[in-house]
């Protein structure tokens, strides 16, 4: 069997991210580092998303930019600049072919394409099982997640935020291309928050998107007649042809996944609960934890010690009890949000960048009885 200092099981944002900043690093230069994935990572698998200020360290790779966003539903619509913020799109496999070569590159990190199968904690190390062969590591970071560890407990609701998605090229003209929508509650509810998200490239191609939050997947072809009938109704007569698909799942909870972290397992990305709860957006909020960690280990701390709390997860988890209860409320909340606060403001108060005045600004738009039913429940 091969030994390692350190195994990093999954080559995602927060994988590659890690194994990058460690390769970088002169600290870790006498460290032996295992990247594990079982895809080679050369397929446009995913899209992420995110809003900063200004320039960013992925502004090279970014797709596509924009600085409004349009918010609407049955009785409401709204399009509105989000300045200072930008909204910016990173196409997954841009992002591979940037850190992939580099992290492959680095003479301390060695790359293998195989599925994980299972980990063991040892008394003094860790077991890395694949389908070819054993590894041995002093520290394992894993992105894999498991859903049936929030089926075991009933404490902290848990959603999905579900989606599935098309890239589409029309024969004409039909997409604002300096506008992303953003949340377009305009479709029929279901007792669900549903919602279209539309992030346009041009005027003739855009990534059309219906989502979800709530409990359960729908079977493949909801998703898929909910985004016919959009751009039909939407777009009129206008044909399309699809150039790409994309599904994904992303888990809505406070759960405090870190409690199953060791000194010598971590796990990460969405699988250490770095995900926001209230919105599933998980790229951003990786790319600040990882320096985090490095520095972390870097000062010799435990690995079970690496956990920040925040007064955010306690405004994700009100929201999240609402939507467990009463999951037709979402497109009301959303929709009062964006109707009496500026978008600027609602999108610094997701990034957990907001101070309480400005906090008590957005918890009082929406009306207020949900949730301080969902404050009492929880307090008593």
């Amino acid at each position: 069997m091969s030994h390692y200092d350190y195994i990093i099981i999954g080559a995602g944002a927060a994988g590659l991210l890690l194994a990058d900043a460690m390769g970088g690093d002169q600290f870790f230069a006498s460290k032996s580092i295992l990247v594990l994935d079982k895809d080679n990572k050369t397929n446009n698998d995913r899209t992420w998303c995110f809003w900063e200020r200004g320039k960013g360290q992925f502004d090279d790779l970014v797709h596509k930019t924009w600085d409004n966003i349009y918010v609407g539903g049955q009785q409401f619509q709204k399009s509105t600049s989000i300045l200072p913020y930008t909204y910016k799109m990173l196409r997954g496999i841009d992002f591979y072919n940037h850190f992939l070569p580099k992290v492959k590159a680095y003479p301390n990190i060695n790359w293998v394409q195989e599925e994980v199968i299972a980990i063991e904690e040892k008394e003094s190390e860790m077991l890395v099982s694949t389908t070819h062969q054993k590894y041995v590591g002093r520290m394992v970071f894993s992105s894999r997640y498991d859903p049936s560890i929030l089926l075991k407990q009933k404490k902290f609701p848990a959603l999905q935020q579900h989606f599935l998605g098309w890239q589409i090229k029309t024969d004409r003209l039909v997409f604002n291309s300096e506008e992303v929508t953003f949340m377009d509650f305009s479709v029929p509810q279901k007792g669900n928050t549903r919602f279209m998200y539309v992030l346009p490239f041009s005027e003739n191609e855009a990534l059309v998107e219906y989502t979800l939050f709530s409990e359960h997947l729908l079977e493949k072809s909801e998703y898929e007649d909910a985004i016919k009938t959009y751009i039909a109704t939407d777009f009129g007569d206008a044909k399309y042809t699809i150039e790409e698909t994309e599904f994904g799942s992303i888990p809505m909870t406070c759960y405090p996944f870190h409690q199953h972290n060791t000194d010598r397992v971590f796990h990460m990305g969405i699988a250490g609960g770095w995900a926001k709860p209230s919105t599933g957006y998980t790229f951003y909020n990786t790319s600040r934890q990882v320096p985090k960690l490095v520095e972390h280990l870097k000062k010799g701390k435990r690995l079970s010690e690496f956990h920040q709390k925040s007064r955010f997860l306690f405004y994700d988890m009100l929201l999240l009890d609402i939507l467990h209860g009463k999951n037709h409320l979402g497109h009301d909340i959303f929709e009062s949000m964006f109707r009496r606060r500026k978008a600027s403001l609602i999108l610094k108060f997701l990034e957990n960048e907001t101070n309480l005045w400005e906090e008590l600004k957005i918890v009082t738009a929406p009306k207020p009885l949900p949730f301080i039913k969902a404050l009492f429940k929880r307090m008593f």
